[in-house]
């Protein structure tokens, strides 16, 4: 028994184990020839898992990475896929986020897509233009309400946020004064109309919204309010809770966007943060000079063992805590390009 990393990366998907109580081995495991933006793992059975490729939708591996398969292979589905999220409610029921903006729904595990384009009737939607000429407005992020599935929040890219409370047949925007980069959205298992937010503080560098980089909601994305003013960074992606203590919070934020960091000689100059009271404060942990340069790319909680924190930077070094990021070693492995990491106990 120990923990499995589940890495999504610019040349395929990529697994860490440890080989022994300190010694860690990297191994690729397939889709090499695609970038990987998200990886989702199906808890319940963790040999199972999806990866949303750039370009060629959501593959499934069930035997932990070692096969693929396209399951709507041929037939209709996502394309360009930015972010895949397992139904809570039901395991067989994906979701997948993509660029262009578009959101579409499986209800058999992958093996047929149907587009819910009624993401589209929102007015504000076709207004969305992320300045990046390589990159199109896209969905970042997709959230089930863990009671009522419903209930469903999108994060898109310099567009702030959707939220549907009939499945996805109707959509309203959520943009009161929150920051219009929305990256991550976490729900509260214990009250899921409390959010937790991580943006790119797009509109915090315009004087557009009241914080920096993080945000939260007690009604539902209805209003916000700033989280993490005790720093001044303004970019985050990374918004982990703790799975059995919900007022545990992790995130990372850094200074300036990151086409900025390559051109500083001290690179993100970012801050790895922890919150015990839900949001209310934060502290910063003492993390390795590689995070402070380089940026906590995904943070990754091990379900079973949730003081086991893992941290992945933009450049491919990951670190280990197993004391809730008091303390961190470094794993002795390096991946290029990592754009997500899942932890799961096997």
């Amino acid at each position: 028994m120990g923990t499995l990393l589940y890495l999504a990366t610019g040349e395929g998907v990529v697994t860490v184990k440890s080989n022994g109580k300190d010694t860690w081995e990297a191994e690729q495991k397939g889709l090499s020839s695609w970038d990987i933006n998200e990886i989702a793992v199906e808890q319940s059975a963790p040999a199972r898992v999806y990866a949303g490729t750039r370009g060629d939708g959501v593959w499934r591996s069930d035997d932990f990475g070692d096969t693929w398969t396209k399951p709507n292979r041929g037939k209709p589905g996502p394309g360009k896929v930015k972010c895949v999220t397992i139904d809570p409610h039901d395991s067989s029921t994906i979701w997948a986020g993509t660029e262009p903006i578009g959101l579409w729904v499986s209800r058999d595990a992958c093996e047929s897509w149907s587009p819910v384009d009624s993401v589209w009737d929102v007015p504000e939607v076709a207004k969305v233009d992320y300045p990046v000429a390589a990159v199109e407005p896209h969905v970042r992020d997709i959230v089930i309400d863990p009671k009522d599935r419903d209930t469903i929040y999108l994060a898109l890219q310099v567009g702030h946020m959707l939220k549907s409370t009939d499945g996805g047949a109707t959509w309203k925007l959520l943009n009161k004064n929150v920051d219009a980069d929305a990256h991550t959205i976490v729900s509260r298992p214990d009250d899921p109309s409390h959010l937790y937010l991580a943006t790119g503080g797009h509109s915090a560098r315009l004087s557009n919204a009241p914080g920096r980089a993080l945000y939260q909601s007690e009604d539902g994305g209805e209003s916000w309010s700033p989280m993490g003013l005790e720093f001044d960074q303004e970019y985050s992606v990374p918004l982990v809770q703790h799975p059995t203590h919900p007022d545990v919070l992790y995130s990372a934020l850094a200074h300036g966007q990151p086409s900025a960091w390559r051109n500083r000689d001290n690179g993100a100059q970012a801050t790895m943060i922890r919150s015990d009271d839900g949001g209310k404060s934060w502290r910063a942990l003492n993390t390795a000079p590689e995070v402070v340069n380089d940026f906590a790319a995904s943070i990754a909680l091990d379900p079973d063992e949730p003081d086991n924190i893992f941290v992945a930077t933009r450049t491919g070094k990951i670190f280990r805590s197993a004391d809730g990021g008091n303390s961190w070693a470094s794993l002795g492995v390096k991946v290029r390009n990592i754009a997500d990491m899942r932890a799961v106990h096997v």
